[in-house]
């Protein structure tokens, strides 16, 4: 098994500034790494589309715990699309976990504009951590 493109370290830092981008740096998160084939049952049984995709969430918050929140990660789909575009793959991953982390955190990019901000604040975090821009953030 390839390692992973990112370290536990590394996950926890780009969770952990999106969260606190999106607001929520108190937040508990569980983030686990799934296969594209696996990720994209969950897509299908979840949200009724049965395509490949990069990441899912679950908000699992409520009023008494706090926020919370699962992702489900391809690393597989991060390396793929990393190597497609000539892009690093750790990158990639980062951007998933952002991504992900800013839905949990209220984030939609369901219409253009809510999709506009949502991609501004994902450059920002990844550039926060030190992640160059790769061409256009949309997914």
């Amino acid at each position: 098994m390839r390692a992973r493109p990112l370290s536990d370290a590394g996950v926890r830092r780009v969770v952990r500034a999106a969260a606190s981008a999106g607001r929520r740096g108190s937040a508990s998160w569980s983030i686990v790494f799934v296969s594209d084939r696996e990720l994209a049952r969950m897509h299908g049984r979840w949200l009724d589309d049965a395509s490949p995709t990069d990441v899912i969430t679950f908000d699992l918050g409520d009023e008494l715990a706090g926020p919370a929140g699962e992702l489900y990660v391809s690393v597989e789909r991060a390396r793929k699309v990393a190597a497609a575009n000539g892009g690093s793959a750790a990158r990639e991953l980062a951007l998933y976990l952002v991504h992900g982390v800013l839905h949990l955190c209220g984030h939609d990019d369901h219409r253009p504009r809510e999709r506009l901000r949502m991609r501004r604040a994902e450059r920002r975090v990844l550039a926060s951590l030190g992640f160059a821009p790769e061409g256009e953030l949309d997914f």
